[in-house]
């Protein structure tokens, strides 16, 4: 049984990382959607509340379960049993980085291997600060994220609520 997490603050979920967390579901066995606890971040979001946006976006995949954690990724990893680290590609500075990350990764636990799956073209220029920033001026964000957590951002920013 292969264990792969996805691990990302998720501040919040967009429909971009619900659509790599579906399509990591389709390959592997288990994929845990690890929610960090600890970001170097201004957070929206507490870690409690990002959680319970993920759960209920990633509800109907059944192979895939929320968590969180607040070591090193592949700490995080081993604890868990995982030997794949997902991540999400929408361009090419995305693979520069995490391309980097995945060596440091593999070194730090050579078990470890990076699966990155490419984002979907209609995604590919979604990322969660781009929603948080067009949600605090009061732009519609619905077509970048799932209704709740929609609805999550227009309470976070104060505004009402929008037909």
């Amino acid at each position: 049984m292969t264990i792969a997490i996805y691990p990302a603050s998720f501040d919040p979920i967009t429909l971009g990382h619900m659509d790599v967390a579906a399509r990591a579901a389709a390959i592997f066995d288990t994929v845990i959607l690890a929610v960090y606890d600890r970001p170097l971040k201004n957070l929206l979001f507490s870690t409690e509340e990002r959680v319970a946006l993920v759960r209920e976006a990633v509800a109907h995949l059944p192979n895939v379960r929320v968590d969180t954690y607040d070591e090193l990724t592949v700490e995080y990893a081993r604890r868990v049993g995982a030997k794949v680290i997902i991540r999400g590609l929408r361009a090419v500075t995305d693979f520069e980085n995490e391309l980097k990350m995945a060596h440091i990764n593999n070194r730090l636990y050579p078990e470890i291997e990076t699966v990155c799956l490419m984002a979907s073209q209609e995604y590919s220029f979604l990322s969660s600060s781009a929603v948080k920033e067009i949600a605090a001026l009061g732009g519609t964000v619905d077509f970048m994220v799932a209704p709740h957590v929609a609805r999550a951002l227009r309470r976070a920013y104060g505004w009402e609520e929008r037909a």
